[in-house]
């Protein structure tokens, strides 16, 4: 079982280089694994990575790759030389572009002498809703829970190790997949926090409960004036479970 303090990926949604390594100073020793995104890592480049290696973190860089095959393979293959721990990639975009990655990664690996990352497949936003998905995106599921399910199983299929899907699908999720199939949850928020835009959402015990294997908290601890607090809290609510 992963402890729960393991479990705990921070979002380091941050502005500038001082305020993620402040972040990391703070949170040094309580939390193991930092999710960088495309506004940090667009803003700072692969910089932003070792940074947070150098203090002792491990990455989940999670830039969603979304494209041709090829183009995707190429960009699984860089994600795997950065040494991050875990990356994902967009499972809309198909059982061969999900598959050429995952083979990439493990080729690069396998050549160069280092751990492959985990890769995971995004299944659908947190911030969709039923009616977006239907009526702007264009998928007639008669539910969030059936879409997810067969998002994820083409994502195992591909040879994925997981998935990243809201609170609110991992029950879903996990009667279709693996119990070892792992399930990284966006969209949970501590007991009084705001729903910012996530519209999905569910808080950390609840979340490890239905069988999350890690979940992901952005502005509870980043903005919280003392993020180690807010980050310990967390971890006390997992461990109670």
């Amino acid at each position: 079982m992963i402890p729960a303090k393991e479990r705990l990926i921070v979002a380091l949604d941050v502005d500038s280089k001082k305020e993620a390594e402040r972040l990391l100073d703070a949170l040094k020793g309580l939390v193991k694994i930092f999710k960088i995104g495309a506004q940090p890592f667009t803003a700072f480049g692969p910089k932003i990575v070792d940074i947070a290696h150098k203090k002792g973190g491990k990455v989940f860089l999670d830039l969603k790759y979304h494209d041709i095959p090829d183009t995707v393979a190429r960009a699984g293959r860089e994600a795997t030389r950065l040494g991050v721990f875990m990356f994902n990639v967009h499972s809309l975009g198909g059982m061969e572009m999900m598959r050429k990655c995952y083979e990439a990664s493990c080729e690069t690996a396998e050549k160069e002498g280092i751990q492959r990352p985990k890769i995971l497949a995004v299944t659908l936003l947190t911030s969709i809703t039923l009616e977006a998905l239907q009526n702007e995106i264009g998928i007639k599921s008669k539910s969030m829970e059936d879409e997810v399910k067969r998002l994820a199983s083409m994502a195992s299929d591909a040879g994925l190790d997981g998935v990243v899907s809201s609170p609110q699908e991992i029950t879903a999720v996990r009667e279709v997949c693996s119990r070892d199939f792992l399930i990284v949850t966006p969209g949970v928020r501590p007991a009084g926090a705001q729903m910012d835009d996530q519209k999905r959402i569910s808080v950390p015990k609840e979340a490890i409960k239905a069988g999350a294997d890690y979940i992901v908290i952005g502005r509870p601890i980043i903005k919280a004036d003392d993020p180690a607090k807010a980050a310990e809290e967390i971890i006390k609510e997992m461990e109670d479970i």
